[in-house]
């Protein structure tokens, strides 16, 4: 049976669509046909424009080819904000609310082509208070946060493409829970204009794939690197010189996120040279929060000061503990950041990659909570390029995997490395 259209990976419908020998609105209908199938169960959307989409798929089909993304399906997290579409932001207090403009992210991916066919779920002003999204391998489990229905919709094949942002975890973290490829690019490589903030320092817009080349075609719209969508970079010269990375939060990995660990370990053999982190970058999990509580409690001053009975109790702490923040102790945390990510130009001098954990395990039961971040906080403290690979398969059945982390800038090899590691992840 050939592959159902709403299944092919990005780049290969790209390259139907581009040769003229699939329809952006057979693709449209197919993946429409999907989300009727399994949005009730799912609840990955805010909003949905069929129509619209519809429409824009048939002048994609009657015009000249548009981009790298003429045609494709694209997810938008409920964070950007898009003309035509309403923007919540995960909270009542937006709800209604209409921007008069695209986030910058949204309009490069229209004017790459992409059809954005609607709004996915966020967690509450991007934060740990869940959604009402599930997880597409077991609707008991979360599906992670705080980009949960991207996540969802592409692992479940609604979409090949969604947009979504990270501050701590939240590209990494649902892509690990939910079984897809995340891209978290090198901090300011894209374009936050338009992103509802929570932190200067940590916000980065990212998406998810289906698999590492997906995410690669996406990934050089949103940064313009066009390094990123050249097939030669998923054919490497050389195998890639892979740090082994434990971090020093392995102590919260559980029996899952082990077992994965040393499956890579044999799938990758001969390929992997210990890295240990130098002691400065050590104490970077809790710089993260506070630099995180700190700039939050100020982005959401207007919130804070005018709609706080519309605030979760969770949110209110984080903001709480920001507030109690001076200023003198965020400026020293913002120099113990600076220092950090130059010492971590270091990492990079003998390996070309980092490989750690993601998660401390499968998704959890329940959806009272998005999970843990513990395994991503330091890597976006640096700033540096994470792409979630997913392989393997914990206890109750549910998606597991790891990340490879790359130099700073370094986002078009850290995709090369990443397509020739997922592959031999898969295969082992």
């Amino acid at each position: 049976m050939p592959t159902p259209l709403h299944r092919l990976e990005a780049w290969q419908a790209a390259r139907l669509l581009a040769r003229r020998e699939l329809s952006a609105e057979d693709l449209l209908r197919d993946c429409l046909a999907r989300i009727a199938e399994r949005e009730p169960e799912l609840r990955a959307f805010t909003y949905l424009d069929a129509t619209a989409a519809l429409d824009r798929a048939v002048a994609l089909d009657h015009g000249p080819v548009h981009g790298l993304l003429h045609g494709l399906p694209l997810g938008v997290k409920d964070l950007f904000d898009t003309a035509d579409m309403p923007t919540g932001y995960g909270s009542p207090i937006y709800a209604g609310h209409q921007p008069k403009a695209d986030a910058a992210a949204v309009a490069l991916c229209r004017e790459a082509g992409a059809i954005v066919l609607g709004k996915t779920v966020t967690t509450e002003l991007a934060n740990m208070f869940p959604g009402v999204t599930r997880n597409p391998h077991n609707l008991a489990h979360t599906p992670g946060g705080s980009s949960s229905g991207s996540a969802a919709a592409v692992a479940d094949a609604m979409l090949p493409l969604a947009l979504g942002t990270q501050t701590a975890g939240s590209l990494i973290r649902p892509a690990a829970f939910c079984g897809v490829v995340g891209y978290k690019p090198s901090h300011n490589r894209v374009p936050r204009a338009g992103v509802k903030g929570l932190s200067d320092t940590l916000d980065t817009p990212g998406g998810f794939a289906r698999s590492v080349r997906d995410a690669a075609l996406l990934g050089a719209v949103l940064t313009g690197d066009a390094r990123l969508a050249d097939p030669a970079l998923f054919e490497p010269t050389r195998a890639p010189r892979i740090g082994w990375c434990q971090s020093p939060d392995w102590e919260h990995a559980d029996a899952d996120t082990e077992a994965a660990w040393f499956q890579a370990e044999r799938a990758l053999a001969g390929h992997l040279l210990a890295v240990e982190l130098p002691q400065a970058l050590v104490p970077l999990t809790g710089i993260q929060k506070a630099v995180q509580a700190f700039e939050t409690a100020r982005s959401l001053s207007h919130e804070r000061r005018h709609h706080a009975a519309h605030l979760s109790q969770a949110l209110q702490a984080l903001i709480d503990d920001g507030l109690n923040i001076t200023g003198a102790a965020h400026a020293h945390n913002l120099q113990a950041t600076w220092l950090a990510r130059a010492a971590a130009a270091s990492l990079f001098d003998s390996v070309d990659v980092l490989l750690a954990p993601s998660s401390i395990g499968e998704a959890p039961l329940g959806l009272a909570s998005t999970g843990d971040p513990v395994f991503c906080r330091s890597w976006t403290l640096l700033g540096l390029p994470c792409v979630h690979l997913p392989f393997a398969r914990g206890q109750r059945g549910l998606p597991v995997g790891l990340q490879l982390i790359g130099a700073f800038g370094d986002d078009h090899r850290l995709m090369a490395a990443a397509h020739w590691v997922h592959a031999r992840l898969l295969a082992g």
